[in-house]
């Protein structure tokens, strides 16, 4: 009997003379396959890798000899690679009751916008090319023509997220003249959006002096008429759309302001942050300002987010006059702040959607959910309610109960939508919060992790989102198996 072999039946501890070389690991017959598939220098990284931990694990006294095994060693190689190579983006189920969900992507792309992705990154395309003239072109042009059609501008420009797009007006507007550096914004529209970005923050990046008018709760008219001044570069309107200030409040609209400025000579910039550009009301959902409406009332420039409302990929669109685009788009800035060839492909064939908005809600995924009936998603947890049951049993109990949803990435922050989901608890109270982490934590570790949410010593699973209930069913087994063991 080898002393491996003896080791084994003794179960005693590896030491680092037991572990093989490099060379000869990779001698061997399974990874031998593996360094044909995928190359000598990865396998052979990760071999090293791999035996520096053993041999680390056997200076500790910490490795059983069986750890060295021959085959033991070409399998936990092989597992290595594999990890190596797979993709840290992965789709997931989002069972939270947030479509737009900030943490999982935003808006997910319609079929139109994924086939001329795919299409227009397979080969060379016209970007910068002018087919007509056989001339450079702009990228601008490809969504240009589009942008103006459906709000009504006379211009449009993008860039590659909505901070971008006010960061770049505030800074080429506020550099055409010098001394004209202060933008006037209402106390009550300094917004904070996800990760502490702030708009005095976006102000001071601009290079611009940020003034303050009116209170928190009410700003007035007079306000803003005070505060413009020969230094005044442009004044700053900004939808609350993550937050809302209720009770006794007064904002001064776009319609209002537009007039004390432009008596004055001085542009007006309206954020609208999510963007939607069609009225969300003609199906039952709660109504956000539009684009086509800020321009209506006199708005020089007008920006928001192409990945929210609008439902398609991450985007700052810039919406306004010809004067305030053309010294937008000539600012230098903008050139670090363009949108690439790939979601500048996803957004054209997005916008073109909104040609047919009777269509939208078929073909838009993001307004599809928005509007999904409740019958359909009841369907889909009636569905659900026996396998779960079957594959959390006997741990964990599952009930179908109704839940309020929301939009989601800053949209509509106070109103909610009616949904249905299934409350999976677990059967002894005893220490469930830790088996509620528990449960969560399987159903992340799925091929296709399903993220839900934990509320009130239940984990929830919202359905609004899951238009089919396969995608779940068939990783069941999986999540049982995974029960079984922990």
């Amino acid at each position: 009997m080898s002393r491996l072999e003896e080791s084994v039946v003794h179960g005693s501890k590896a030491t680092a003379k037991d572990l093989p070389s490099v060379d000869k690991l990779l001698r061997h017959a399974a990874v031998a396959a593996c360094v044909q598939e995928h190359g000598h220098s990865l396998v052979s990284c990760e071999a090293r890798a791999l035996l520096d931990e053993r041999r680390a694990q056997a200076l500790a006294g910490a490795l059983a000899i069986a750890e060295v095994a021959p085959d033991t060693l070409a399998n936990a190689l092989q597992a290595r690679v594999a990890q190596r190579l797979a993709p840290r983006l992965k789709t997931v189920i989002n069972l939270t009751g947030t479509v737009i969900h900030t943490n999982l992507g935003r808006a997910l792309l319609a079929d139109a916008a994924l086939q001329h992705v795919l299409a227009m990154m397979s080969g060379p395309n016209n970007l910068e090319y002018e087919l007509s003239s056989g001339q450079r072109g702009d990228r601008d042009s490809v969504v240009e023509e589009l942008l103006c059609t459906l709000t009504g501008a006379e211009a449009a420009t993008v860039v590659n997220n909505n901070a971008a797009a006010v960061l770049l007006s505030i800074a080429a507007l506020a550099s055409e003249h010098a001394g004209r550096r202060e933008v006037i914004v209402s106390r009550g529209e300094l917004v904070e959006i996800g990760g502490a970005f702030r708009m005095p923050d976006v102000m001071a990046s601009a290079g611009a002096t940020m003034v303050e008018v009116g209170t928190t709760n009410r700003t007035h008219p007079a306000d803003y008429e005070r505060a413009i001044n020969e230094r005044t570069a442009l004044v700053m309107k900004v939808h609350t759309s993550n937050y809302a200030v209720q009770g006794f409040t007064a904002a001064v609209s776009e319609a209002t302001l537009a007039p004390i400025c432009h008596a004055r000579g001085v542009p007006l910039v309206s954020d609208l942050g999510s963007g939607a550009l069609v009225d969300m009301a003609r199906w039952g959902l709660p109504r956000e300002p539009l684009p086509q409406e800020m321009l209506q009332a006199g708005c020089d420039v007008v920006t928001f987010s192409g990945d929210k409302l609008l439902g398609g990929p991450q985007a700052g669109l810039l919406v306004g006059s010809r004067k305030a685009i053309g010294r937008i788009r000539k600012f230098p800035m903008k050139r670090a702040l363009r949108m690439s060839k790939l979601p500048l492909a996803a957004l054209e064939a997005t916008l073109r959607l909104y040609l047919r908005p009777e269509r939208l809600t078929q073909d838009l995924p993001t307004l599809r959910l928005l509007t999904r009936p409740l019958a359909d998603i009841e369907a889909t947890a009636q569905a659900l309610v026996p396998a779960l049951a079957a594959a959390v049993a006997p741990r964990y109990t599952v009930r179908l109960l109704p839940l309020q949803g929301q939009i989601g990435s800053g949209s509509l922050p106070v109103e909610r939508l009616p949904s249905l989901g299934l409350a999976l608890a677990p059967l002894e109270r005893k220490g469930q919060g830790r088996a509620l982490d528990a449960l969560a934590s399987a159903l992340r570790a799925l091929p296709q992790p399903v993220i839900g949410r934990v509320a009130d010593d239940e984990l929830l699973l919202d359905l609004r989102c899951l238009e089919s209930p396969e995608p779940l069913l068939c990783q069941l087994p999986a999540l049982q198996a995974w029960l079984a063991q922990s």
